[in-house]
């Protein structure tokens, strides 16, 4: 049983390291901080919108548009790395399935391109 107990050593040593290090860390952020604010920098942040406006008015269709763009790329990198180190072995099937979404992906950029969200004002 000590055996045993010998072999979890390491891992103890390092969790314990790891917590004084993050307490250490997060004293020291307490005690060198400084404790400067301003309205601007304590102000509440929503998607550059003032905070206090009326929540029923428009929203920019840009914001939906960069949100799409960034799931296109990333999927497109998501499900292009494992397809690109199994491409040796795959069937003309999985080659092709590729190349079907590789063309989604595409006419998702296509409309987001259309739309101006690559135009930054």
């Amino acid at each position: 049983m000590d055996e045993m107990l010998r072999e979890y050593l390491p891992i103890l040593v390092f969790l314990a390291v790891a917590i004084g290090f993050g307490a250490i860390l997060l004293i020291a952020a307490a005690v060198i901080a400084v404790r400067n604010p301003d309205p601007e920098k304590v102000s509440a942040y929503e998607c550059g919108f003032n905070a206090f406006d009326d929540a029923r008015m428009k929203f920019d269709v840009r914001f939906f548009l960069v949100a799409i763009l960034f799931i296109i790329f990333d999927l497109e990198i998501a499900f292009l790395f494992p397809w690109a180190v199994a491409f040796k072995d795959l069937s003309m099937t999985g080659f092709w399935s590729m190349m079907v979404f590789l063309g989604v992906l595409t006419a998702g950029f296509a409309y987001e391109w259309k739309k101006g969200a690559l135009e930054w004002q």
